[in-house]
């Protein structure tokens, strides 16, 4: 028989040092030189630095030695990537990331010195939080820079600027600063006394895919308006207290994913039939029994299963 521990005290100090630490891409890479980096000369200085190091990805995907590490290039191996890439941004003091996205796979791994490209989340089990971290601003800011090349407003090329954290219209002098898309997950809890939490499955998720729900937040709505909206529209569920729990970078693309911990108000449960096929309640001993013994529910790597994992007593 399981022996749970109890629902952590969400508010302490402790446990939000615990989110950070434990969230996966929430480690803090570093430095990241805001005030430097708009200074092209002070930018220059560092990319000929001997020490200065660099990252080379490849469509979101960083490069692999074969040792089966993220390759990190110094010397005239880093100069070469940098000549080749598309798209330089810094992520640190001497520390760059390389887009060779324009070339063939072959070509990048070759450049790179390098033996595969990698899913990053497939990383996540194997890298430090610090590098895990660093590997993720690099894939969102190269994807945000690689899907920003032409204005918004009138259609024009857009430059880099400010080493990848800006870009420039010179058409119409637009600035484009680097979007999120902000998210809201939820973990619903119901309101009678025998502690049950709501987990959903969407179109497509296989009989056993069942997690938390999520929706993006719309203009104009505050975060807590999002929950309640998102799980009113999906699970026809009316939320009385919302409460923030903690927030995770999710590049990817280019989500930032803020999580909540919501009391229903009632337990009738209506799905809305075109994203959610079912939603029901669960009880810890199941939630514990899924997450143990069988499929889980939801991305192990996400907040929503770090939510999920510490209200069944697991984390």
């Amino acid at each position: 028989m399981n022996r749970l521990r109890a629902t952590p005290n969400w508010r302490s100090c402790a446990v939000r040092r615990k989110i950070r630490d434990m969230l996966a891409y929430s480690a803090t890479p570093g430095d990241r030189a805001a005030s430097l980096r708009t200074d092209p000369a002070w930018v220059d200085s560092q990319l000929g630095r001997a020490d200065t190091r660099v990252l080379p990805m490849w469509r979101d995907r960083p490069l692999m030695s074969a040792a089966g590490t993220p390759r990190t290039l110094t010397g005239p191996l880093a100069k070469a990537v940098l000549a080749a890439a598309s798209q330089t941004v810094l992520l640190s003091t001497a520390v760059f990331a390389a887009d060779l996205s324009d070339v063939t796979e072959e070509e990048a791994l070759r450049l790179a010195g390098a033996e595969e490209s990698a899913d990053l989340r497939g990383l996540v089990n194997s890298l430090p939080g610090t590098e895990l971290a660093t590997l993720a601003y690099a894939r969102g800011l190269l994807f945000w820079n690689r899907n920003a090349r032409f204005c918004g407003s009138c259609g024009g090329a857009t430059e880099t600027a400010h080493a990848g954290h800006l870009r420039l219209c010179p058409a119409c002098d637009r600035l484009h600063f680097p979007r999120i898309e902000p998210a809201v997950i939820a973990l619903v809890e119901s309101p009678d006394p025998q502690p049950r939490c709501l987990l959903a499955r969407h179109q497509g998720a296989g009989p056993d895919g069942f997690a938390l729900l999520a929706g993006f937040v719309e203009i104009g709505e505050s975060l807590e308006g999002a929950v309640r909206r998102e799980i009113r529209e999906e699970a026809g569920v009316t939320l009385g207290e919302v409460t923030y729990r903690g927030s995770q970078g999710w590049p990817f693309p280019a989500g930032l994913m803020i999580g909540f911990v919501a009391q229903a108000t009632d337990e009738q449960v209506t799905v809305d039939g075109s994203e959610l096929v079912e939603a029901r309640w669960f009880t810890r001993a199941e939630v514990v029994e899924r997450i143990v013994n069988g499929p889980g529910s939801g991305p192990p790597d996400s907040i929503g299963g770090w939510l999920l994992r510490s209200w069944a007593g697991l984390d």
